[in-house]
């Protein structure tokens, strides 16, 4: 993908609405609003989308809403790969969980896709819109107040390119999407409730060869938890590990490492060292769950990951900050298009926290369920093949194919899947 542009912005600029974040809740947002006439600017702190080891599931529920903004038939000719059922392999032993081919929506799998072609094509749909600008290598660095409301954000542009250029964007309101470490709900001060996690994950890329197996799975052996994802050409591995226990694991040595990849996925040992060369090649994500109290406050509204730290448990993380999204354009668009007053808006913005904040707990109770009962017990050794049979739930879904219909509407389709609202009809 080609670095993304933009003309050099002055050092005022004025917007109805800012949003902070180049990420798939900020991209859809702003292609929303772009949509029903709203002036935006999306900030992106990078030069381009081309960031390797983010989500990149998307999921029937943001599918949907391709196919009711008509995009869905252009979205699917970028490179992915189709997934109508998931699997998990037991010791060796492989069984279906979750079958998508059943779900109420128009596309009956879920796609995986780079996270950067999945942004690429949602900024080449907004800039079709007169009112959309994206700014790329800028970065939203603090909130600018007039009488205790937001009205705008500080830019940090050209920080990358070397001639960084300090730039105030005011706006009528200001969205931070710029994902859990967010700088914007940090100034604004917005308490949050943490729930920590009991594991972080360790990405890699190793590549694929001939007489792999076709599907994207999770593998449980030996006390270890290892998800591959189908990419094309390599496997975008994740291995979950205990909460702080990277250090530990570096200690062992790469090569130990490699041993312990092996013994779940077999067909990966002799690649391995030379796709695993040193833990540099290895990323780190310490995984949280968090949520805000509050996700506003005057002139400004925070969505998907800067409102609500996920686990990447499920892989919901993305659709659910486009479910944000989309519920959000529902609500603001036609007040940000039209004359709507600073008061009208701010007193508009909790009702989206109060349309998505239920969503967001169900899925989150759910994810630390998963990571409490499931992933741990795994990773503590007490899920083994050593008492001669395999955890009921997998026997359970491999001899009832009904039954694989529950975890796909989960993942799926989620909690209140929002719908895209028809833009005015003057437009």
């Amino acid at each position: 993908m080609d670095a993304l542009s933009a003309s050099t912005p002055p050092a005022q600029a004025q917007v109805r609405c800012c949003i902070a974040g180049g990420g798939p809740a900020g991209m859809v947002l702003g292609l929303l609003l772009a949509r029903a006439g709203v002036p935006v600017v999306v900030l992106e702190k990078h030069l381009d989308f081309l960031r390797d080891f983010r989500g990149d599931t998307v999921h029937p529920s943001t599918l949907e809403i391709l196919h009711e903004l008509g995009l869905l038939d252009a979205f699917l000719q970028r490179p992915h790969d189709r997934v109508e059922e998931l699997r998990a392999t037991f010791e060796g032993q492989s069984f279906p969980v979750a079958d998508f081919t059943h779900l109420p929506s128009h596309s009956k799998f879920l796609v995986l896709m780079p996270q950067w072609e999945f942004l690429d094509f949602m900024c080449d749909e907004a800039r079709r819109y007169p009112g959309f600008e994206l700014w790329t290598d800028a970065e939203a660095v603090g909130l600018l107040q007039d009488k205790g409301r937001v009205n705008g954000v500080k830019v940090r542009r050209g920080r990358r390119a070397g001639q960084p250029q300090d730039v105030e964007l005011h706006a009528s309101l200001v969205v931070a999407s710029d994902g859990r470490h967010s700088a914007l709900r940090d100034a604004a001060a917005l308490p949050h409730i943490s729930y920590g996690a009991p594991i972080d994950v360790l990405w890699m890329r190793i590549p694929k060869e001939k007489g792999d197996p076709a599907s994207t799975a999770g593998h449980i052996a030996g006390g270890h938890f290892l998800v591959t994802l189908n990419r094309g050409d390599y496997w975008q591995c994740a291995f979950v590990i205990p909460k702080g226990g990277h250090d530990a694991l570096q200690a062992r040595g790469i090569d130990a490492f490699h041993a312990e990849i092996a013994k779940i996925a077999p067909f990966f040992a002799q690649r391995l060292p030379q796709a695993l060369p040193d833990w540099n090649a290895v990323k780190l994500l310490e995984v949280t769950v968090d949520r805000l109290e509050s996700w506003s406050c005057k002139g400004m509204l925070c969505i998907g990951d800067a409102a609500h730290a996920m686990s990447p448990v499920g892989g919901v993380g993305i659709n659910l900050a486009v479910q944000d999204a989309v519920a959000a354009a529902n609500l603001l668009a036609p007040m940000l298009a039209g004359t709507a007053t600073d008061k009208q808006i701010d007193d508009t913005l909790p009702q989206l926290q109060r349309r998505r904040e239920w969503p967001v707990r169900v899925t989150q109770a759910a994810q630390r369920m998963v990571q409490d009962r499931v992933l741990m017990p795994v990773l503590g050794g007490k899920v083994t093949n050593a008492a001669g049979h395999v955890p009921w739930p997998l026997r359970m879904l491999s001899r009832w194919p009904m039954l694989r219909r529950l975890p796909a509407r989960a993942v799926g389709l989620g909690v209140r899947p929002e719908h895209v609202a028809p833009p005015p009809a003057s437009l």
